[in-house]
């Protein structure tokens, strides 16, 4: 009967974040309100209340939520016999898909970006991303692929402000459907101030079919700055999949 109550419990708490995720995503903080949440979810504001106690408390749940995949996102690239630049290319699709799809990923970066109207402390999402992309930085440089002069840390920490501002304005501007264009785009400015060989600038925007590497700085022609290939695609389904599940308000 515990387990039973449990998983009602544990059921309740994911359709009222779920449905408050959707609605602060459209409607922003300040115009979403408990009613809402308990309408759009089917539930009683008790219920709202019962699980989260405030307003504050399930924004602050969604937007740990929202970042709560983004180490599991990481850790799909630590792959060490895949170059690390080019780790570090595909997790910026994952993220911009992510950013782009995924209803509480899209709350969270909402809510955090209205954190100065929301009168509760929200974790800071970008910790952990920007430690990830350090790390691969690293990595590349002492695999001897990292241009002269570039710093792991502060290089990370401007890659990711800058990353996150493109896909924001980008989105903004044309729409999520822009962003894996726009992105390549993006990776075909930025790669070459990376990468060892100046050449890089001539990397393709298409994936590069799947081969075993046979170093790990390959040339710059070999890095994909094109979307994951297939198998990633697959294992960030249940990203898409998340979004599909917030219809428009009734």
């Amino acid at each position: 009967m515990r387990k039973i109550l449990q998983e009602r419990a544990r059921a309740t708490r994911r359709s009222l974040l779920e449905a408050a995720a959707c609605l602060f995503a459209q409607q922003g903080y300040a115009g979403t309100s408990v009613n809402d949440i308990s309408a759009r979810s089917g539930r009683t504001s008790g219920s709202v209340y019962f699980h989260y106690a405030s307003k504050e408390g399930i924004a602050q749940a969604v937007v740990r939520e929202g970042f709560a995949t983004w180490p599991s996102l990481v850790h799909r690239y630590d792959d060490p016999s895949v170059p690390p630049l080019e780790r570090l290319v595909a997790l910026s699709y994952d993220i911009a898909r992510a950013l782009a799809e995924d209803s509480v990923t899209r709350a969270g970066a909402r809510l955090w970006a209205e954190r100065h109207t929301i009168n509760v402390e929200l974790p800071d999402p970008f910790v952990l991303w920007t430690t990830a992309v350090t790390r691969l930085l690293a990595q590349a440089r002492a695999g001897g692929c990292l241009a002269a002069g570039v710093r792991p840390a502060a290089t990370a920490r401007t890659l990711v402000r800058a990353f996150y501002g493109f896909c924001t304005l980008t989105e903004a501007l044309e729409g999520s459907h822009a962003l894996t264009v726009r992105l390549s785009e993006w990776w075909q400015l930025t790669l070459p101030a990376l990468q060892q060989d100046p050449r890089a600038g001539q990397a393709p925007t298409r994936p590069a079919a799947a081969s075993p590497p046979t170093d790990n700085c390959p040339p710059p022609h070999a890095l994909s700055l094109g979307a994951p290939a297939t198998g990633e695609r697959k294992r960030t389904a249940r990203t898409s999949e998340r979004a599909t599940n917030c219809p428009e308000r009734q």
